[in-house]
């Protein structure tokens, strides 16, 4: 699945503060229940549930944490960008300032897992990291995610 096929420019958060790791769950879920058309707290729960099986802090200062949702019917996806990296128990222990939130049906299972590759493949980059830490415009970190896609389709 393309990465512009589960985000929408306005569910990049380009200058995000939150003050932990909980706050910044509880800020993604936020913009997240508007696109899975759910609830926040139901979407802030299934994230908690997932970290507490291991975080989804991959290192690098990157985390995906991902939940699958009921009553959800897309995969969904929502970028944040912080301005000061948060502790996010990451498996290197570096605190974390690059964020892709997905979330998926319940019943998505290869489908959830080829999207996350996906992310992760884009996130590991790390020119595509920097220039997303550089970027000062929202549709430059949406262009910058789905670039390989378009890269692809050339």
């Amino acid at each position: 699945m393309e990465i512009s096929s589960i985000i929408e420019q306005e569910a990049i958060l380009a200058n995000l503060k939150p003050g932990s790791k909980k706050q910044l769950l509880q800020d993604l879920a936020e913009t997240g229940a508007l696109y899975a058309q759910t609830d926040s707290q139901l979407i802030i729960d299934r994230l908690l549930d997932r970290e507490r099986l291991g975080s989804t802090g991959v290192g690098n200062g990157v985390a995906i944490p991902h939940a699958k949702l009921p009553n959800t019917n897309k995969i969904v996806g929502v970028f944040a960008r912080l301005v000061k990296p948060i502790n996010y128990e990451a498996i290197d222990d570096q605190p974390v300032d690059i964020i892709f939130m997905l979330l998926a049906p319940e019943g998505s299972g290869a489908e959830h897992l080829k999207t996350l590759s996906r992310i992760a493949r884009v996130l590991r980059n790390q020119s595509t990291l920097t220039n997303i830490r550089n970027a000062t415009e929202v549709d430059t970190i949406y262009s910058l995610l789905t670039a390989e896609q378009n890269a692809n389709a050339a």
